[in-house]
Order: C-alpha cells, then structure tokens, then sequence
C-alpha cells in the first residue's frame, strides 16, 4: 500500500517558531555551473516541519533524541479529528472516538499553512495527557507547532507529557488523512544532545497491521 506523507515541505519558505533559526541550504558545488557533483549544507531549528521533541526541550534531566528508543516512533496509530475553537486546547470530552492506538495524531486544521505563522492554533490540554496515558498511548501528535499554546510559559502539557515519559510529534499535517488506524513511521535522526529531531512522518494505510500489534 502506498505511504501517505504527513511531512511539510521543508524550505526557506517554511515557517518557524518566532525567534527561532530558519531554514536556509548553502551550496558549495553545483552541477549546473559544472561541478562534478552538487554539494550543499543546511542549517535550520532541529523543531523545523515535522519534528519530535526529546525530553531534555522540556525537562532539565531529560534525554536527548538520541537515546529515545525508535520504537516509540514506530507502529500503531490513531488519526483523530476534533473540532476546538482557535487558541484553546483540547480536552478529554472533545475526543469523540475511542482510543484504539497506542499513538495518537490529532488533526485540528488550526495551523493550515506551514508556511505562514499563526499564533491562534490548537494545543493539547494536561488533562488530555493524562486521559491518553491511562489507555496506554505512548506518543501523542498534532497537526500544530506545539502541543502548548504560542503564549504558554508554563509548558504544562510538555510538562504532562515529560511525567509520563510519553513522545511528542509536531507540526505533521493531516489535511489529506482519513480519520481512523494507520501505522505510524516518524523515526527521529540521532542527534546527540539535541533537544529534537526533525522527521519525514508518513502513515500507512495498514489496519491489519495495527490490530495485530495493538
């Protein structure tokens, strides 16, 4: 079955968190002005597009990316839609569905346009993570910069999620996604002392697949 890609397209176009370093590529050798290769470097936010975050963003003792275990990133998962009004977070009785994935993406269409920021978009509530957490999710995703609001200082639902040692997968987009089972792949790279990763998340339409892992 064909991988659904829920990766923006990653580009000096492509927004990033205010303050934050943007993507720019520099090239040292192009073929087109007749080098024997192209060669080129980038430099960017490791929290660039689709991204997962590690511990140590949020949590002073935590973890970089590069000791989280892949399997989180890998495997079962939901594709939830809610409807919540801009700038709020997503509570428990907002969930219409059943928890039947130990990864759950929420798609809010409050942050349409990767390339173009908005501040109003949808986060997730520490009560969710809890609720989510009590059914045995691991990972938690959203369609959104960040599962905290753009104004929060407090962290409290990166902080929710540090407590239970669950992961964070953001700034996916789930515009084209059916709701309901998928596979997950988002495997973060292994940077070492990286506060997260950006990834090339994709789902595969592979239901059979997640009944028999669940």
């Amino acid at each position: 079955m064909p991988l659904i890609d829920i990766s923006p397209t990653i580009s000096p176009r492509i927004a990033v968190w205010p303050g934050d370093v943007s993507f720019s590529r520099d090239v040292a050798l192009d073929m087109t002005d007749g080098a024997n290769l192209t060669l080129s470097a980038i430099t960017t936010t490791v929290h660039v597009g689709a991204h997962t975050d590690a511990p140590n963003h949020y949590a002073r003792d935590g973890q970089d990316i590069a000791a989280r275990d892949l399997e989180r990133y890998y495997g079962p998962a939901q594709v939830i839609r809610v409807d919540v009004p801009p700038g709020n977070r997503i509570l428990p009785e907002h969930v219409t569905s059943d928890i039947t994935a130990p990864r759950v993406l929420f798609h809010t269409g409050s942050f349409p346009d990767p390339d173009h920021w908005n501040t109003d978009f949808v986060s997730l509530s520490p009560q969710l993570i809890e609720w989510l957490h009590n059914q045995g999710v691991q990972l938690v995703g959203i369609d959104t910069p960040s599962i905290d609001p753009f104004d929060d200082k407090l962290l409290e639902s990166h902080n929710a999620v540090a407590a239970r040692d669950m992961a964070v997968l953001e700034g996916i987009v789930l515009t084209h996604v059916t709701p309901g089972p998928y596979t997950l792949i988002a495997l973060p790279l292994r940077l070492e002392g990286a506060d997260a990763s950006p990834v090339r998340a994709v789902l595969a339409p592979s239901p059979v697949l997640v009944d028999a892992l669940w």
